[in-house]
């Protein structure tokens, strides 16, 4: 039986991404995004499943790991978030003062905090939040979690669907140590890969050059500062395409010209929810 590791307690969204993508996996947590690499790195048997990005708070904050680690990416899947406020059994709105989550999950349910004069309180994980309740037996105390979370802790989901904005998404990427990409046909796939330019003057500018002429589009370019240095810099980039399209080749080879660290972090198809 595969393993997927994930980052937060049983009932985290990443668990429920787990669930939907691979339930018959044995899913396993781990307490930080770290010790997810960590074992993936070692264990080829498994994968984990990271929440990389939300179309409302946006990065999630684990470019690094991905630098460092260089595990190959599988799949994207988009999560709808959809949080509630859960409590003890028999707890009313009324009862509650506190509300407990993760700073995200927080601040996308603003609105509702504001409007019911909670006090907030933040933590590692919205998981994580919806278990200390179900310990505590404190009626006047809350957690901001997803239904997985009230069922995995015996909870009641006092108000559903508390967020700010409707049809909030994460995208997850499932990595692992192992190398698989799918055959090029014809799927919109998208190409993942990380590089670090040579240091010179419009060397980004000049180097990006080929995806124009090419007709190659960019779906994502992020620059992210290498560990202890402020002048020495990676880019994280996805593309639409595979990389055994001509044009493809032909536009990663133009960028190599101008790197001096270049690695595809994978080849996938695109999800789906793209298309809408």
């Amino acid at each position: 039986m595969s393993k997927i590791f994930f980052q937060g307690s049983f009932g985290a969204y990443s668990h429920l991404a787990a669930l939907s993508i691979e339930p018959q996996a044995e899913i396993i947590p781990c307490k930080t995004f770290d010790e997810c690499f960590l074992k993936a790195s070692k264990d080829t048997n498994s994968k984990i499943i990271i929440p990389e990005s939300n179309r409302i708070t946006g990065n999630i904050g684990i470019e690094y790991l991905i630098f460092e680690y260089r595990l190959n990416i599988y799949s994207e899947y988009f999560q709808k978030i959809e949080h509630n406020l859960l409590a003890l059994p028999g707890a009313k709105i009324s009862d509650i003062k506190d509300v407990y989550s993760h700073g995200q999950a927080l601040s996308q349910c603003s609105n509702f905090i504001k409007s019911n004069k909670f006090i907030e309180h933040v933590r590692a994980d919205t998981a994580g939040s919806a278990e200390m309740i179900s310990k505590e037996k404190n009626k006047s105390k809350a957690a901001i979690a997803s239904s997985l979370s009230a069922e995995t802790y015996k909870l009641e989901i006092i108000k559903k669907n508390i967020e700010n904005e409707k049809g909030n998404l994460t995208r997850f990427l499932v990595m692992g140590k192992n190398i698989l990409q799918p055959d090029f046909g014809k799927k919109n796939y998208i190409t993942s890969f990380l590089f670090k330019l040579k240091s010179k003057p419009a060397a980004l500018y000049q180097s990006l050059g080929g995806f124009a002429i090419n007709g190659v589009n960019l779906t994502k370019l992020q620059s992210y500062p290498e560990k202890n240095s402020f002048n020495s810099f990676f880019f994280l980039c996805d593309l639409d395409g595979h990389i055994d399209d001509p044009k493809v080749q032909k536009s990663l080879e133009e960028l190599g010209l101008h790197c001096q660290d270049f690695h595809v972090l994978g080849v996938f198809e695109a999800d789906k929810i793209r298309e809408k």
